[in-house]
């Protein structure tokens, strides 16, 4: 926590200062009634002009410390404003960094709650936590100081009740509570993960009529939320209720006039000066009161900057040290092995050194399982400029993956992926993204204007070369039926079915106009209009671009230079089209599956043959 809190520690510094001052300036009203209760008390004439000066000091000491507590407290809340702000940029950066197959490891409630709820459970810690702090430090050791000096007996009785809270701590602090604490934050998580997840797929359940299996699912994860915050509550109910009773005003009166009552009845203690302990006693236990009352916000803050810090902590792909740039943008997979579990496992986890045992035994553990983890298995392929390779294959070959590789979604295992002639761990992120664009089958789109969408990569582009790569993509007379065209906020104004967002995305990777173009599966949603409109813009802009296109459907497959058929992780297939049917392989069985009527009685379909003919 000191650590990620550090660059601010001149804001905290200046916190303290301000509410050390205004709780020490917030003790002079007190001490004025103490002094005002001795002067009318004593005997003889009153002093008025020692009455108004006591009057005049207190209502300053008010003034004071109305003042500095509130900038204290305004420096505390801009403060957290800016640290929240901080940490979610940092998250948001980190994030982008962090191996896309982290992601798939991780539930998506459970990250927005680190990014959303655990950055907010840190207000209490900075806002208000460091003023309670100094109030329960600093004005019980001032008052207790003053009281000393009136008597030192009394001072010790009015000290029984703090004592007696704050011997109550260390028990809300045992092993088993923190471990309920853990519960707690991961009962929690589980919530927001159903609900997520409830949500997210609440029309596959209408469709099919599982809502009571996708709702039990919430409903669990709720009860069990419940009985561990019972479990909570019960172990901590009596400790809380104890401190509270110490700490109560009624409680601290009672052993304050008990103990004043014996010392005066006694001819120990002068009946006026009991008045100054009634009052600073209840300023003794109020501040510590406050910070018992803010403990388990403390705590929840403490247990979200460690998710925070683990967030954070996830090793990012490596940027290399010395970034070259590349020559052309020829795309080759040289003996490619990957593993997704070896991304899960070692690569979210945070980095350490281990010994030489641990790396002989990991070497071996490796090469022992590394067939039963791998998804790709020693691929070899190249990507000429100025042709579209499409690959194929049966759900769960490799195809995204491989597709993934591209831009560096993930590092291979083994083996290495080149691009004009430099391995894609030698590319700064910056130029391999200028040089590699790629749209998949799952879009996400941000909740700003149509045209933000499209010119996310190229946030300088002029609104014609928006309308172009729109028109290119077959999406520009849907936007202008929409209430304000480019201008739409998408989310808030419109809503897009899957096929629009698709060709929003498709639009935004045609403006970026990258030499390296990846589609994965881009236009699954597309009707039969859209995507021949697709082919026409790859073929327009085609020139020396390398394109790779993951579809299933033949239309997409025929207009391909070469194909590439995977088969568990490995290629099966490799060639144009047209020779790859005469073969009667596995890319044949392919697509009879997808277009028997389309072939002819030489199972041969007619695009395919004649684009080989004008060949």
């Amino acid at each position: 926590m000191a650590r990620l809190l550090r660059p601010y520690g001149w804001g905290f510094a200046a916190v303290v200062i301000l509410q050390v001052i205004g709780a020490v300036a917030g003790l002079a009203p007190l001490l004025a009634v103490v002094e005002l209760g001795r002067t009318l008390l004593s005997p003889g004439p009153v002093d008025h002009g020692h009455v108004w000066t006591v009057v005049t000091a207190g209502a300053a000491g008010l003034f004071v410390r109305l003042l500095f507590t509130a900038a204290s407290s305004g420096i505390g809340h801009v403060l957290d404003g800016r640290v929240q702000l901080s940490f979610r940029r940092r998250l948001a950066a980190h994030l982008g960094r962090v191996p896309i197959g982290w992601f798939s490891h991780r539930r998506t409630g459970e990250l927005a709650k680190v990014v959303g709820d655990d950055v907010s459970a840190v207000h209490p810690f900075i806002a208000h936590t460091p003023g309670e702090l100094v109030s329960a430090f600093v004005v019980p050791l001032v008052s207790l100081i003053y009281l000393f000096g009136v008597d030192w007996r009394l001072t010790l009785v009015t000290l029984i009740p703090v004592v007696a809270a704050v011997a109550l701590v260390p028990l809300m602090m045992t092993p088993s509570r923190l471990r309920e604490q853990k519960q707690f934050d991961a009962a929690m998580g589980r919530i927001a993960s159903s609900v997520v997840e409830f949500v997210q797929g609440i029309a596959v359940v209408k469709a099919f009529g599982g809502s009571g299996r996708a709702h039990r699912r919430f409903v669990t994860a709720v009860d069990d939320f419940v009985g561990v915050f019972l479990r909570m509550v019960r172990g901590i109910a009596g400790i809380g209720a104890g401190m509270q009773v110490a700490l109560s005003p009624p409680f601290v009166l009672l052993v304050v006039l008990t103990g004043g009552a014996a010392l005066i009845t006694s001819g120990g203690l002068a009946p006026a000066d009991l008045l100054p302990f009634l009052l600073l006693g209840l300023g003794l236990t109020a501040p510590v009161a406050a910070l018992g009352h803010g403990f388990d916000e403390t705590q929840a803050a403490r247990r979200a900057v460690g998710r925070i810090r683990d967030v954070l902590g996830v090793p990012p792909l490596p940027e290399p040290a010395h970034p070259v740039v590349p020559r052309g943008h020829r795309v080759e997979l040289r003996g490619v092995r990957f593993g997704y579990e070896r991304v899960g496992r070692e690569e979210c986890e945070p980095a350490r050194t281990p010994g030489p045992i641990e790396l002989v035994d990991e070497r071996r553990r490796r090469e022992e399982h590394e067939d039963d983890h791998e998804v790709l298995r020693g691929i070899d392929l190249v990507l000429e400029p100025g042709t579209v390779t499409a690959i194929v294959g049966p759900s769960g070959s490799g195809k995204s993956t491989l597709a993934q590789l591209l831009p560096r979604f993930f590092d291979p295992t083994r083996g290495s992926v080149v691009l004009g002639g430099a391995d894609l761990r030698e590319i700064g992120s910056r130029e391999l993204y200028r040089t590699v664009s790629f749209v998949f089958q799952d879009v996400r789109l941000l909740r700003a204007s149509v045209a933000d969408n499209i010119a996310l990569a190229v946030p300088q582009a002029g609104r014609d070369d928006v309308v172009r790569a729109a028109r290119l993509a077959n999406i520009h007379d849907r936007i202008l039926e929409l209430p304000r065209g480019y201008e739409t906020v998408i989310g808030e104004e419109t809503g897009l079915s899957g096929g629009e967002a698709q060709r929003i995305s498709l639009a935004r990777a045609l403006l970026a106009d990258a030499p390296v173009l990846v589609l994965d599966e881009a236009t699954s949603f597309a009707d039969p209009q859209t995507e021949q409109a697709v082919r026409r813009a790859l073929t327009t802009l085609g020139g020396d671009r390398t394109v790779l296109v993951i579809a299933h459907r033949p239309e997409t497959v025929a207009d391909a230079d070469a194909v590439v058929v995977l088969k568990d992780g490995a290629i099966a297939e490799y060639g144009r089209p047209a020779e790859l049917l005469a073969r009667n392989g596995a890319f044949a069985a392919f697509w009879r599956s997808h277009r028997p009527a389309a072939a002819d009685e030489t199972g041969t379909p007619g695009g395919v043959r004649r684009e080989e003919e004008s060949r």
